[in-house]
């Protein structure tokens, strides 16, 4: 077996990158494995000859391949494709927060404590005191905007 034969070296390159999907799963590797086969069969029927073409005809062929099989691949294949919520805004709508700076009265900024930081907070409008529980409903760049919890809502949170 002669390992100078152009053939042979595009088969093998192709039935080593068809393996190497085996580690490197995804769809690609074998479809470029499967161009250099088509590279060598191209060579063994006298289509193209010399290493310009056959490079040539492997970069179409690699192209046509992953444009047209990339799909049929990645359904075989599979891969995680779960997208989570990229909306914080929705996560802290409704959380509860202390105040630990009085809030208000009118645009006046406090402080509350949500998920152990400290946010700056607006308020209703109405003063809200320094250790009352809030509930936020809304971030305005930096700020949480939140409002504060009536006392009969105080003690069903705390049952």
């Amino acid at each position: 077996m002669e390992f100078s034969n152009p053939i042979i070296i595009w088969a093998c390159i192709g039935v080593i990158l068809m393996l190497a999907e085996i580690i490197l799963p995804g769809g690609i590797v074998i479809l470029l494995g499967t161009a250099c086969l088509v590279v060598a069969a191209a060579l063994a029927i006298g289509l193209v000859e010399g290493i310009v073409q056959s490079l040539t005809l492997w970069f179409i062929a690699s192209m046509v391949l992953l444009l047209l099989f990339r799909q049929v691949t990645q359904k075989l294949v599979g891969g995680d494709a779960h997208v989570g919520n990229t909306d914080e805004e929705l996560d802290i709508y409704g959380q509860l927060a202390v105040v630990k700076q009085t809030i208000g009265p009118a645009q006046k900024m406090g402080r509350i404590e949500f998920q152990g930081c400290e946010w700056s907070a607006l308020g209703d409008g109405s003063e809200i005191a320094a250790g009352s529980q809030v509930r936020i409903i809304c971030r305005d760049n930096i700020a949480l905007v939140v409002e504060p919890i009536k006392a009969e809502e105080e003690h069903f949170v705390e049952k």
